[in-house]
């Protein structure tokens, strides 16, 4: 194949850890997973993040570097019979002592039960060592059987330092692209579309190359979006579609807006998408963009997902059409979200503080007469079922992780607490 039939996403796809862009948490210096493989102590993994972030790219880097044999399947054009006859051959190299096969399976969310059982005893035994590659939680997907066998790694969307950093690895090292004269006076468009999607990014940064031809190209906001919307129907045969309607789902959601709302439900039901997807967001969404608003919605949302899997297609798109018209209808709040976000920002930030002694468990008789729940009163034996006592730690007494939002029934929670607290829960 020529190389400039390749696509550049294709063509920056580094081979070592070394020229690896992102995801310095797992696999930058001294991190976990880089440990594991530079020890060559490399258990099965499964690498769990949005598309686009180097999930398959860091699995042929791993087999590369470990010099070990290396399978792919992908999950969506792969059965039974495909798994068995990848295990059959790894065990024929077991045999003449070679190191320990790879199978690398993208997209194993897509892997029946039946599919993932049948990887259970290569796992097990170490025959394989299995990497897969998901865009779905693991928890939901993966069967507790494999998942227990596994290392579950979380990939992150890349940052605005790592995207610009492909893109100027692109245009200095690409066999083509360094024969040009590009000149990015403005990365707001390419970095807005890519999503934190690198692959994206560069199909992106393609197209637009591509479509302005010549030696001397300057690519500028207003070149980026005019191109990008003048193909974008190659632009979506690339792929890009499913998450982009997913995204514009949610959002018209979010947005209160329930003809959008069905408009795109029925777009990726016609599709082919898998309803249970689809309800999985439903769920996430009726905490993350309604929550205590209307505590009804994570009700209906629960119920739809389940209904889904019981009743399956085609009765099922009546039944998620009805919780996604109520969930748009719904009033909106973002404040219990919010209010983990700030919590899990105040953990990392103060660490692990310790448990005030009146609230901590007193088991055993050593614990009691060192003060462990001394102090602490039962706020059943109060009036209102309440006693104010202290319930945080002494260094951050007085924190405010949750703000009540301004809807109806987040404004009785408001009241009820002030009430309550007076001054610690006057928002």
């Amino acid at each position: 194949m020529k190389e400039s039939a390749v696509p550049l996403a294709e063509r920056m796809r580094p081979t070592s850890l070394d020229n690896y862009i992102g995801q310095k948490h797992i696999v930058g210096e001294g991190a976990i997973l880089r440990n594991a493989i530079e020890s060559s102590l490399l258990p099965s993994v499964i690498l769990w993040g949005p598309p686009g972030v180097g999930k398959t790219t860091l699995a042929n880097i791993i087999a590369h570097q470990l010099k070990r044999p290396f399978y792919s399947l992908s999950a969506i054009n792969s059965g039974v019979k495909d798994i068995r006859d990848v295990i059959d051959k790894a065990k024929e190299n077991n045999l003449f002592a070679q190191k320990n096969p790879i199978l690398f399976i993208d997209e194993i969310h897509r892997f029946s039960k039946s599919q993932q059982d049948s990887l259970l005893g290569a796992v097990e035994k170490g025959t394989i060592t299995l990497i897969g590659a998901t865009t779905e939680n693991p928890s939901f997907e993966v069967i507790s059987a494999l998942l227990s066998r596994c290392q579950v790694y979380i990939l992150k969307h890349l940052d605005k330092e790592d995207l610009i950093a492909i893109l100027d690895l692109a245009i200095k090292t690409d066999t083509i692209l360094k024969t040009k004269n590009i000149k990015v006076t403005e990365y707001e468009a390419l970095l807005r579309l890519s999503g934190g999607d690198g692959r994206k990014l560069l199909n992106v940064f393609e197209l637009v190359i591509n479509t302005i031809g010549g030696n001397d190209i300057e690519i500028t906001n207003e070149k980026v979006i005019r191109i990008v919307q003048q193909n974008i129907a190659l632009y979506d045969k690339a792929g890009e579609s499913h998450y982009d309607i997913i995204s514009a789902f949610i959002k018209s959601i979010r947005g209160s807006d329930p003809n959008a709302a069905v408009y795109w439900l029925a777009r990726m039901l016609e599709g082919g998408e898998d309803p249970l997807f689809i309800a999985r967001r439903l769920v996430i969404l009726a905490s993350e963009d309604i929550g205590n608003a209307n505590p009804t919605a994570l009700v209906i949302a629960t119920n739809c997902f389940q209904a889904v899997n019981v009743i399956g297609m085609p009765e099922s798109r009546i039944i998620l059409s009805q919780a996604v018209t109520y969930l748009a209808a719904s009033a909106k709040s973002n404040a219990a979200y919010m209010a983990i976000n700030n919590a899990q920002e105040a953990v990392k930030k103060n660490g692990d503080l310790p448990v005030p002694l009146h609230l901590r468990n007193a088991p055993t008789k050593l614990m009691k007469d060192i003060g462990y729940g001394k102090d602490y009163q039962y706020s059943h034996d109060y009036a209102s079922n309440f006693f104010k006592q202290e319930y945080l730690p002494e260094s951050i007494s007085g924190s405010k992780f949750y703000e009540p939002g301004n809807n109806a029934r987040e404004k009785e929670m408001r009241e009820f607490l002030k009430k309550l607290w007076a001054d610690k829960y006057n928002y």
